[in-house]
């Protein structure tokens, strides 16, 4: 297959190359060379004649998104409508990456793609919008995913939570991370081979959820990043009020890939996933680390 990957050298799109140019013809677009809330510029697309389009452009700075509804809505909406329509022209399939944001929080067990959505935030809503605008092609896939920690780093973020917290621990900080809420931690890695699978196998047509199994709080992952390196490391558990944040979080949005397991596909839990990127990324593991890691 020939695939447009854009958001080419952001965190999931770089493992997304990487993974698809093991049989596929992998073309590569990134923020400088095409702006997806700019139907003219998509129109670069029409050049490559590719069987499949991946969009992994998003305005992810959820707090920032409250304060720019413009560009919020631009990218994830009206660049997932640019790009659908361009794919719909050409006979492309459609593949929307979205967020474990559609969902208000409120289930206290992981979602489903069957679960109602509800985003309680601007990002949210702007990503909704936008999986509804990748529905207008037959020939879509939206991949829910979710708390992304890849080796390229996030881009804008300036690196992922992981190498956040080691840089705090490394620096001798006392770490404050929130207790109360809960998500899936999911490895752009594991999330780009899923990703392949899923067009390889041709599986029907729709939403899936594509995180690691098993979900925990941010507090939870951190100290797993610290159990893996052996990092003794003064972590202070805070609530989500504490935090000085303009938009609303989902107090607990972990995923379960229900549509995955109808098929007979499973991701593997992420404390073992964490380990891995830790030891790609590079940093020391700790020989008596936990069983599970």
């Amino acid at each position: 297959m020939r695939v447009a990957v854009i958001g080419s050298t952001g965190q999931l799109g770089t493992d997304l190359m990487k993974t698809l140019q093991d049989g596929h013809d992998a073309i590569g677009f990134t923020h400088e060379n095409l702006e997806v809330s700019d139907y003219n510029s998509c129109l670069k697309l029409k050049e490559h004649d590719p069987d499949v389009i991946i969009n992994t452009a998003a305005f992810h700075k959820t707090d920032q998104c409250e304060d720019d509804l413009v560009k919020t809505f631009s990218v994830n909406t009206i660049g997932a409508r640019n790009v659908t329509a361009i794919s719909k022209e050409i006979g492309a399939i459609t593949v929307l990456i979205s967020t474990d944001y559609v969902f208000d929080g409120n289930k206290k067990k992981p979602y489903t793609e069957d679960d109602p959505t509800s985003p309680i935030n601007s990002y949210g809503i702007s990503k909704l919008a936008g999986e509804l605008y990748t529905k207008q092609n037959p020939k879509h896939y939206i991949a829910r995913v979710a708390s992304l920690f890849g080796t390229a780093g996030a881009s804008g973020k300036g690196g992922n939570f992981v190498e956040t917290m080691i840089a705090k621990a490394k620096n001798n900080e006392v770490i404050s991370v929130v207790d109360d809420m809960w998500m899936s931690p999911t490895y752009t890695k594991d999330a780009a081979s899923m990703l392949k699978k899923i067009m390889e196998m041709k599986l029907p047509f729709g939403t899936y959820h594509v995180a690691n199994q098993g979900y925990c709080t941010w507090l939870e992952f951190a100290e797993g990043i610290f159990k893996i390196m052996g990092l003794n490391t003064t972590l202070q558990p805070i609530k989500t009020r504490q935090l000085q944040v303009k938009a609303p979080r989902p107090e607990f949005s972990a995923l379960e890939n229900a549509g995955l397991s109808r098929h007979g596909l499973h991701m593997r839990e992420w404390r073992t996933a964490l380990n891995e990127y830790l030891i790609e990324k590079g940093h020391e593991i700790s020989a008596s680390r936990p069983k599970g890691y």
